[in-house]
């Protein structure tokens, strides 16, 4: 096995640099247990998997140098966590999150630390003897056991990530709709570069948006996911289906009775709390794909903003396209005009004897004009067509 070693409680994040240098990214994890206590381990793939009993395929979705799309799967003793840049393993008594130190990752941890202690814990000691403050604490307990550990560290996860990707869709909003604006009122090459890093930036947001709502829908249609999510529960049935069995006692390398556990566990909610089993996991799971939805719908409103503002620049460069065409069309009917003008000219410079021209020189005023009528009414009329026709504007 490999090695494992606690570098040691993390009640502050504000850890100094030789502490940084110290801990390698890739086997440091944190391990945040009920009482919300954090310790910093470092542990390669085969201590962690004998730490939370998972398999390495499932470890592998943990690993930041691999890709692989959000995704929350239950297993028998812990659910894979994978979210952006959360990769966390939940236990029944613990959780392990990947990276640490990572300045995403170190608000994750310290919410843990916050929210995952029980409430009641705040309300030992005090007031004892009280009726009131028993009734207080008796009715937290109750609320801490119908909110399991494992689902109070799934909701931490889930707004965590929620969170960031809302905050990342705000920061884009606030620099992509004045970039916008600026664009409209003037067309150049600055602002065309850098609308289209902004476009560039909310496509891969999108895709990571999406990614987590979809992982988020796909749990919620299907009710079997969403009960291997219940680790306390499958953890208590697992416990009287091996005093059932008699003699035998469960361990991961009795396949038999670890399939009969398996099929049972999957199989107890339904059986034993009816229909509505996964309505408390559901509604946890429906309030964040709502948010994650609101934020999707944020980049969607942005998408179609950049979509219309590209509709108005394109009329806009056709329009100029037309001015710049109608502006080709008179500079190429003054051309034909004057190469009338040219062909007169042409005509009478040539080198060619005529004898009216020795005794009537008076006629070349007469020549000029008519050349330039001629020349002005070719001009006028392929004007006129063409506004009959519509290619110009009147």
């Amino acid at each position: 096995m490999g090695g494992e070693g606690v570098i040691g409680p993390l009640d502050s994040f504000s850890q100094p640099a030789s502490l940084i240098k110290k801990t390698a990214v890739s086997r440091s994890w944190v391990s945040v247990d009920t009482s919300g206590q954090s310790t910093v381990l470092d542990l390669d793939k085969y201590g962690i998997m004998k730490r939370v009993s998972i398999h390495a395929r499932d470890l592998r979705i943990l690993d930041p140098l691999l890709s692989y799309p959000s995704a929350i799967f239950g297993r028998e003793k812990a659910i894979v966590l994978n979210l952006e840049h959360i990769k966390a393993i939940i236990t029944t008594e613990e959780v392990l999150l990947r990276d640490p130190l990572d300045d995403n990752v170190i608000p994750i941890v310290e919410e843990l630390q916050r929210r995952l202690p029980p409430p009641n814990l705040n309300f030992m000691g005090q007031g004892d003897d009280e009726e009131g403050t028993g009734v207080q604490s008796e009715a937290q307990t109750s609320e801490s056991n119908e909110f399991p550990f494992e689902f109070r560290a799934l909701e931490v996860a889930l707004e965590g990530i929620c969170s960031f990707l809302d905050a990342r869709t705000r920061e884009l909003e606030t620099a992509a709709y004045p970039a916008l604006d600026e664009l409209t009122s003037m067309i150049s090459s600055r602002n065309l570069d850098r609308v289209r890093k902004l476009k560039s930036a909310m496509t891969r947001l999108t895709n990571r948006v999406q990614k987590v709502r979809d992982e988020l829908e796909q749990l919620l249609d299907d009710d079997d996911d969403m009960a291997d999510l219940y680790l306390s529960r499958k953890l208590s049935f697992a416990s009287s289906a091996s005093s059932d069995v008699g003699d035998f006692t469960w361990s991961p390398a009795s396949p038999t009775i670890e399939s009969k556990i398996s099929r049972a566990s999957r199989a107890t909610p339904f059986s034993t709390h009816g229909e509505n089993d996964v309505e408390e996991l559901e509604m946890l799971l429906e309030a964040y794909f709502m948010q994650i939805e609101a934020t999707s719908n944020k980049l969607t409103t942005l998408r179609e903003y950049i979509d219309d503002t590209e509709d108005y620049i394109n009329i806009q460069l056709d329009n100029h396209r037309n001015q710049l065409i109608q502006l080709e069309l008179f500079l190429l009917s003054g051309t034909v005009s004057l190469s009338v003008y040219s062909l007169v000219a042409a005509i009478f410079g040539m080198n060619i004897p005529y004898p009216w021209n020795k005794n009537h020189g008076y006629a070349f005023k007469w020549v000029v004009m008519f050349a330039g009528v001629i020349s002005g009414s070719i001009f006028m009329s392929i004007l006129t067509y063409s506004r009959h026709k519509g290619l110009v504007g009147l």
